[in-house]
């Protein structure tokens, strides 16, 4: 930034002497200007193809764009998708075309702002938001941003992620951060987000018990979101005993180890006894299998609610005609909206703490970067919830 700044002056000053000695002024800054080297360059971890990351320079743009900041990036959560483009390049329908920088669980620090930012300042701490819509489409004008056509989101093919030194985004979508909480509580409301908008669509609230399917990093922070928001009771069923026991310590009623070859049947019947009298009034899976869809549509109570989180399968074989003989309402439950303020709300007051489920950390370097990625991709056996990274 002092070799910047100084650069700048010295540009200054030549241009006045051109000007002094008969040349244009503005001429001469512009021709001055066209010869400035850029002097952003960013450490980056770039996906280039399945089982191909590597850590590289990236240019950054000279300017920072009209309405977007460009932030130092502090911490970088890494999500199962991350994971998943990793090991696939792809997830649904999104797939690797080209190298992008992965990564989307972000906070960082304001260095500089573009023209017509004034509600930040260089220097804030902000949590980042990673889609941002076009605001032209229904979606964006009716407030359900995140399903427009035309969004873009943070390593979603083709563009970009956060794992990076430094990145520019729009400044509308960076949150400054309260004093209380800690970058990587920031880049942990990307996470709790997700469970917020579930909580939302479903209309958890006091009076309702929920069941939530896998135990997870998503899972785990449902049911965070689910306690939040005043549900009577939560039960949390996975195959992992560990995970489960987390579940339990952040506030779940029932942990409820699920054996692996264990039927639709028995589990749909061991969430109803879970969750007495009647059994779960909103299902939200987290796993999105066709067996875990069956098994929620099994346990839902006449008239409840099934939210699919979970990305794990593309194509079901569903009881459709059950679940509209009972009444049971299917919904999707697809990234978030208008989340980010009330998850720094949520942190900031204590009624929602995810510092627990921060289980491994790493620097950034080419070394952390490859350490970390095996860590998260082996988490049956190393215990990752979430790997941070701490730029």
């Amino acid at each position: 930034m002092a070799y910047r700044q100084c650069l700048k002056r010295l540009q200054q000053s030549a241009a006045t002497q051109l000007a002094s000695s008969g040349t244009s002024r503005s001429f001469a800054a512009d021709v001055l200007a066209e010869q400035e080297p850029s002097l952003w360059r960013s450490s980056a971890a770039v996906l280039h193809g399945v089982n191909d990351l590597r850590f590289e320079d990236v240019a950054m743009p000279e300017r920072v764009p009209e309405g977007s900041c460009r932030l130092e990036m502090k911490a970088v959560g890494i999500c199962g998708s991350d994971v998943h483009f990793w090991k696939k390049g792809r997830l649904a329908d999104f797939v690797l075309t080209g190298p992008m920088i992965i990564g989307h669980e972000s906070a960082g620090t304001v260095v500089e702002l573009g023209p017509g930012v004034h509600h930040l300042k260089v220097g804030d701490r902000v949590a980042v938001e990673g889609g941002v819509p076009c605001w032209h489409s229904k979606a964006s004008r009716e407030g359900r941003y995140n399903l427009c056509p035309d969004l873009t989101f943070f390593a979603t093919p083709p563009t970009h992620g956060s794992l990076s030194q430094y990145i520019d985004h729009p400044a509308h979508f960076c949150y400054a951060l309260p004093a209380a909480l800690t970058h990587e509580e920031g880049a942990m409301a990307e996470p709790l987000s997700v469970g917020v908008h579930a909580c939302r669509r479903a209309g958890v609230s006091p009076g309702k018990n929920v069941a939530i399917i896998g135990a997870g990093p998503i899972g785990l922070m449902m049911s965070l979101a689910a306690k939040a928001f005043g549900a009577d009771k939560i039960a949390v069923t996975d195959v992992k005993e560990d995970n489960l026991a987390l579940a339990d310590s952040l506030g779940a009623n029932v942990a409820l180890l699920q054996q692996p070859h264990a039927s639709i049947q028995d589990v749909a019947a061991a969430l109803r006894t879970a969750l007495p009298p009647f059994g779960p009034d909103i299902i939200i899976d987290c796993a999105g299998f066709e067996s875990t869809m069956q098994t929620a549509m099994a346990a839902c109570v006449p008239g409840g609610k099934v939210v699919l989180v979970g990305m794990g399968q593309n194509h079901m074989k569903l009881a459709m005609g059950t679940a509209s003989c009972r009444e049971v309402d299917l919904l999707g439950s697809f990234r978030y909206a208008n989340t980010y303020p009330l998850c720094l709300n949520l942190m900031e007051s204590k009624r929602v703490d995810v510092t627990p489920l921060i289980t491994h950390r790493f620097g950034f370097t080419a070394q952390d970067v490859a350490a970390a990625f095996d860590t998260a991709s082996r988490a049956s056996e190393t215990g990752a919830i979430k790997v941070m990274f701490n730029l």
